[in-house]
């Protein structure tokens, strides 16, 4: 990832909010807003452009294509109303998918759901804006194992898990920012879940039997 530097950025600048920044940025072009915005997300949309690729090369490719595409669309697209940062993570996860279909990797899931389970699952659910005791208990594994096992998950499943467990995204952003309904950004987090819990069962059974 090629990052920018953070020196010569007045300490004023980090006190701001991101739309205090983006207005400067904006309004006045003005490039060290800009800069302190990229300094603050760019390790967040990078590890997840990189999470849902595993390439660096390409990763690296992604993240400048992104921001490339920020800063040409913010005067045109960008509403204040939003948060600055969904709306870059959504130009993100685009240019992601984009590379991912045309490298023929797309995977729909969505035929994989157990429909006659889907209502009562949803039924069950609860309050979707904080994190579920059941998400705590299979997330809650050494960091190594868990980015390892969600690198083997389809994409849909991948995407839901790091703007879920990652940066704590609300199922409707979330359903916004992929394109889909909530049951199935819920429907593809359950099963992300369960394929996550049967990866780490088989993990410990293969060093249970190694011992």
């Amino acid at each position: 990832m090629k990052l920018t530097t953070s020196d010569s950025i007045p300490a004023s600048y980090e006190q701001m909010q991101d739309k205090e920044l983006v207005r400067l940025f904006r309004k006045k072009d003005d490039q060290l807003a800009f800069r302190e915005l990229m300094n603050r997300h760019q390790s967040k949309i990078y590890s997840y452009i990189f999470s849902m690729i595993q390439n660096r090369e390409v990763a690296n490719d992604i993240f400048q294509e992104t921001f490339t595409k920020v800063i040409t669309k913010m005067d045109d697209t960008y509403n204040e109303q939003g948060k600055w940062i969904a709306w870059v993570m959504r130009i993100a996860h685009n240019a992601t998918i984009d590379h991912i279909r045309k490298q023929k990797r797309f995977v729909d899931v969505s035929s994989s759901y157990d429909k006659e389970s889907k209502t009562d699952f949803y039924d069950r659910l609860p309050d979707e804006d904080s994190p579920s005791q059941q998400e705590k208990l299979e997330l809650d594994e050494s960091t190594s194992s868990l980015l390892k096992h969600i690198s083997n998950l389809p994409e849909e499943q991948r995407t839901v898990v790091m703007l879920r467990h990652y940066y704590e995204m609300p199922f409707k952003e979330i359903a916004e920012m992929t394109g889909v309904s909530i049951n199935t950004a819920l429907g593809r987090m359950r099963y992300a879940l369960i394929n996550l819990r049967k990866m780490f069962d088989e993990e410990r059974e293969k060093e249970s039997s190694n011992v």
